[in-house]
């Protein structure tokens, strides 16, 4: 039989990365607001740096001047693993210093009740494909985002692996002509890393993290066989000893192909991180994977993207597209008539979740973390 060979990649960063630093501090910002008001409106932007944190935009509740907002940022660098406990590794979380321009207020007269409508324009994509076993979401970025998980718990083992990192997988896809099924096989991984072991310590944990992560892969996905074969390069570029916000500076919304599907699914480009439920960025894109879901779900098509475009003033997508391997689906719209798709319908979803931890694991793929992965029709 004829196949088709495809390389997949992916890649992600651990928590101390400073691009998701920046992230998880916007959104513990989110959580905190709608936490005082179900109506809170966030448009939060975060540059992280050395010791210093610099906040821009808006956040609007009630009592929100009353928010501790240096209290929070600093149980963001606690949690992504800088303080005493986890080594030398800076800054420390009692150093940062907050500063800035954001807007803190509380919501002006009427607007609370025009939530509903979305104040911009949007293009998302929310895609799915028929794996349960990871989650729905592509094999090479389940992979790299675990992989990284794994690494990330080596910031707390005697180890003291720097809660900043990197990891990059490449799969090779095999599928027959006609398209499915697959099968994957591990092709190479990269992981950028600092410790304070030696480059033999740091090199047979990175190499044990892989063998378990992809032990598990196999298990959860049908035609992934573990494999010796793969190319495993541990920092290519040589050993580096700063890093963190202390080697580079970091910003809120960079790390896009992390929050979404990775490189394979073409996204609107909307950060997600920083934006409250109402905003059509977060609610659409949470909306369109929902939808895409329930295509695939619901056996119409074992891939599926769902785009939706929104315009100033919508309360739901104007327009929507459903693109599956064997082309778009006749009269998407109708199901918006299936699923409540009106931006309203996402405004309490970030109520009870952790937006720190997706922020940094991400949006999709979890089904017990996160309610816009669990369908509900009308």
């Amino acid at each position: 039989m004829n196949t088709n060979v495809t390389l997949r990649a992916a890649e992600w960063v651990l928590p101390g990365h400073p691009d998701k630093l920046a992230d998880a501090v916007a959104d513990a910002l989110v959580q905190a607001a709608q936490q005082r008001q179900r109506e809170a409106l966030c448009a939060i932007e975060a540059a992280v740096h050395r010791d210093q944190v610099f906040l821009t935009g808006r956040l609007a509740c009630e009592d929100a001047h009353t928010l501790p907002l240096q209290d929070l940022v600093r149980e963001v660098y606690r949690s992504a693993g800088y303080g005493q406990d986890t080594g030398p590794w800076r800054p420390a979380p009692q150093d940062i210093a907050v500063g800035g321009n954001l807007c803190v207020e509380p919501l002006v007269p009427g607007e609370e009740g025009i939530r509903h409508i979305s104040d911009d324009q949007s293009i998302v994509t929310g895609y799915a494909v028929d794996l349960p076993g990871i989650g729905s979401i592509p094999p090479e970025q389940w992979l790299a985002r675990e992989l990284a998980r794994r690494l990330f718990a080596l910031v707390y083992s005697p180890l003291q692996l720097c809660p900043d990192g990197k990891v990059l997988v490449v799969l090779e896809e095999s599928s027959p002509v006609e398209g499915y099924p697959c099968t994957w096989k591990l092709s190479a991984v990269s992981c950028s890393l600092l410790a304070q072991a030696g480059d033999v310590e740091l090199h047979r944990a990175a190499a044990q993290a892989v063998r378990e992560t992809s032990s598990e892969l196999a298990i959860r996905l049908p035609g992934f066989e573990p494999s010796n074969t793969y190319e495993l390069v541990v920092n290519g570029s040589g050993t580096f000893s700063i890093g963190g916000p202390e080697g580079d500076n970091g910003l809120s919304g960079k790390k896009l192909l992390l929050d979404h599907y990775g490189p394979r699914v073409p996204i609107g480009g909307t950060a997600l991180s920083g934006k409250d439920f109402w905003k059509p960025d977060r609610a659409a894109t949470l909306l369109a994977r929902r939808l895409a879901l329930a295509v695939v779900c619901g056996g119409m098509a074992r891939e599926a993207q769902a785009q939706f475009v929104s315009f100033p003033g919508d309360e739901a997508p104007r327009r929507v597209r459903i693109t599956t391997p064997q082309g778009d689906l006749p009269e998407a719209a109708r199901w918006l008539k299936l699923l409540d798709c009106r931006f309203e319908t996402a405004s309490g979803w970030g109520c009870g979740v952790d937006l720190v931890q997706r922020a940094r694991w991400g949006w999709f793929g979890e089904a017990e973390a996160a309610p816009w992965e669990a369908l509900c029709l009308r």
